[in-house]
């Protein structure tokens, strides 16, 4: 059974992202007042887009990350913009399993990272303690040369 994800255009210009089996249905239960609170506050004025997903779980993460968008975003994904559907739509078939790896997978590469960063950060210590030293000596260096210059 096909799972929909559909954008309502509503009155005052709003945007509504919703979930349904059937689009059509729940599109009338939005217009006669019993669908979401939204739609009361905001009837509908017409379907302007849907998208059709395999499983419900996909479809609950894609009308999630919708309503994540910027309101600029909606309008240009509920204009058919089909590059920032590409863009919400890769990824909902990952499993459990491969989000995990993946999360993991992300936590080393910081991990790794974080040891790099720390490793230049002591070796950058160590420059500036030769640097000081460096300069130290060669203070003392100009000041001996300037005592033997007086001293002559």
């Amino acid at each position: 059974m096909p799972h929909f994800v559909y954008m309502l255009r509503c009155a005052g210009n709003r945007i509504y992202t919703g979930y349904a089996v059937d689009v059509e249905a729940r599109f009338e239960q939005h217009k006669s007042g019993k669908g979401a609170k939204f739609t009361k506050a905001f009837p509908p004025e017409c379907i302007l887009r849907k998208f059709e997903l395999p499983s419900y779980e996909q479809a609950l993460r894609l009308e999630a990350r919708i309503k994540k968008l910027a309101r600029e975003q909606k309008e240009l994904l509920a204009g058919g913009d089909d590059a920032i559907a590409a863009e919400l739509l890769a990824g909902l078939n990952e499993t459990l399993e491969e989000k995990s790896a993946r999360e993991r997978k992300e936590r080393r590469a910081v991990k790794t990272c974080n040891k790099t960063a720390k490793t230049c950060d002591e070796k950058a210590k160590t420059c500036d303690k030769t640097v000081k030293t460096c300069e130290k000596k060669l203070r003392d260096k100009r000041k001996r040369l300037k005592e033997s210059v007086q001293d002559a």
